[in-house]
């Protein structure tokens, strides 16, 4: 039987320092999880260097934490709405920093491959922190709270990439993840020091055994489409992979809808609220990574290929950076317009506001002016749509399973972004041309990555206007009127 307890009322007086600095702490813990995770983007082109490492192995320095990521989203949500979610939020950020302390001491390509997947188990922080927002703040407050938690994704990344790339270009490359290190701590101290422990909990026993199958069929699919460029999409290892995948999934589904306390609740991913919201999710996150992945390339494309600026990586991440400043700017506004009109809309304006930024792309990607101006409403679109997706996960599932439930939504999107790094890759390989020796995409394979995604992004426009009505479930009705009743219970005894 499910044991959620109700929030406290809130204390009469002065709210206390640390209780102010909940939403502080959170939100810089999910700006630090996207720093650590785009640091490394900057050092990609010098590690084999570095380190004596093939281009092949340094490769892994990000595949690992994407797969690290991927598999323990889910798990450290689940394990979040049993054992409690501050304690878990606090492990992974332990691991994040452990793993930039060992980046920061080694050379070694082993090392810090390790060292990347640990801290891909940052990759659960928001989760777990949009749902300790939802058990611990008010209605009234939680809506902006957890728009901006959503957010900082898109602004971690846009800060981290010129961040990394000035330490990189004027200091050794170790001092970066030192100061990685430094924050990671201060994080978790941070953490330990200002958020409380939800009352809120789930009882049970852990599915190891769906953990372990999810694990394996997660790494099976996202290895294979993250691989799939360089080992050949027809090549038996990743048609193996791939076959893998599907096989340990399916057992995997019979498990969980037969097991008596499931790492997912399939049954509750199978109502259409929920369902289309991950699917929703998938494409999105589809949508908004050729956003910087493109923008990114073209920019630093050599100007002999006639379209290219030839701008250095520094000046590559100032160009992304409006774009994360929007984010900030724009997720008190998804908000508002989700309290007006329901998150489900501000999903489908968050989706079409993407697909125009694709258009603007399309339009013109030669001036800087205008590329900026594309990105930056891909960027805004992506606040909204980002925004609303937890919030319709919150409205959609019981109080005891909103980490979980998250962790699978963000999952969805973590799948979405691997499968649109592979496609533009397909795409521009097969529209390249020879510049200076060298193979460079031509400017009709970038206009075409960018067609791509504004097409996703109308998919998942269409995906979110048939979620429907987003009023709370059953569970969440219960779980808001004790908290309610007691709320009031406790005003009258005062």
């Amino acid at each position: 039987m499910d044991k959620t307890a109700p929030t406290p009322p809130p204390p009469a007086g002065p709210i206390p320092l640390r209780n102010r600095l909940t939403i502080p702490v959170l939100a810089s813990g999910g700006i630090l999880m996207a720093v650590m995770q785009t640091v490394v983007v900057p050092l990609l082109p010098d590690l084999p260097r570095l380190t004596g490492a093939s281009p092949a192995a340094v490769s892994w320095t990000v595949t690992a934490t994407l797969l690290s990521g991927a598999v323990l989203t889910p798990v450290l949500g689940r394990a979040g709405d049993m054992y409690g979610k501050r304690r878990v939020l606090t492990c992974a950020l332990v691991l994040m920093t452990v793993g930039s302390v060992m980046c920061a001491l080694s050379s070694d390509i082993g090392v810090l491959i390790a060292a990347r997947a640990l801290q891909g188990a940052a990759a659960s922080v928001v989760p777990l922190s949009i749902s300790i927002l939802r058990d611990e703040l008010p209605p009234e407050r939680r809506g902006s709270a957890v728009a901006l938690m959503s957010s900082t994704v898109g602004i971690g990344a846009a800060l981290g990439l010129p961040l990394a790339a000035l330490v990189v270009q004027y200091a050794d490359w170790h001092t970066m993840f030192w100061l990685t290190s430094a924050l990671g701590a201060l994080g978790v101290a941070a953490t330990w020091w200002a958020v409380k422990e939800s009352p809120v909990r789930e009882a049970g026993r852990f599915d190891v055994l769906g953990a372990l199958g999810l694990a394996t069929g997660l790494v099976c699919l996202l290895l294979g489409v993250s691989q799939g460029g360089t080992w050949g999409w027809g090549s038996p290892r990743v048609l193996g992979l791939f076959l893998g995948a599907a096989l340990v999934l399916a057992l995997w589904w019979w498990q969980q809808l037969r097991a008596e306390r499931p790492l997912v609740d399939l049954r509750l991913v199978s109502r259409p609220r929920v369902g289309l919201s991950h699917v929703a999710a998938l494409l999105t996150g589809f949508a908004f990574y050729a956003n910087s992945l493109v923008t990114a390339q073209l920019v630093q494309a050599p100007k002999a290929s006639g379209y290219g600026l030839g701008l250095s990586i520094v000046a590559t991440g100032l160009c992304l950076l409006p774009g994360g400043v929007t984010m900030l700017l724009f997720s008190p506004l998804s908000a508002r317009i989700s309290a007006a009109r329901g998150p489900r809309i501000t999903l489908a304006l968050g989706a079409a506001v993407i697909a125009c930024g694709y258009a603007v792309r399309v339009a013109d990607s030669r001036d800087l002016w205008m590329i900026i101006v594309g990105a930056t409403v891909v960027a805004t679109g992506t606040t909204l749509a980002y925004s609303a997706l937890p919030t319709l996960i919150l409205r959609a599932v019981p109080a005891a399973q909103t980490a979980s439930a998250n962790g699978v939504n963000v999952l969805m999107r973590t799948i979405g972004q691997a499968t649109s790094s592979a496609a533009v890759a397909v795409v521009l390989v097969h529209h390249s041309s020879p510049v200076a020796g060298a193979q460079v995409p031509t400017l009709h394979g970038y206009l075409l990555a960018f067609a791509m995604a504004g097409a996703v992004a109308l998919a998942a426009c269409a995906a979110a206007l048939s979620i429907p009505g987003d009023g709370p479930s059953d569970g969440t009705r219960r779980a808001e009127g004790a908290t309610r009743g007691t709320r009031a219970e406790a005003m009258e005894g005062a």
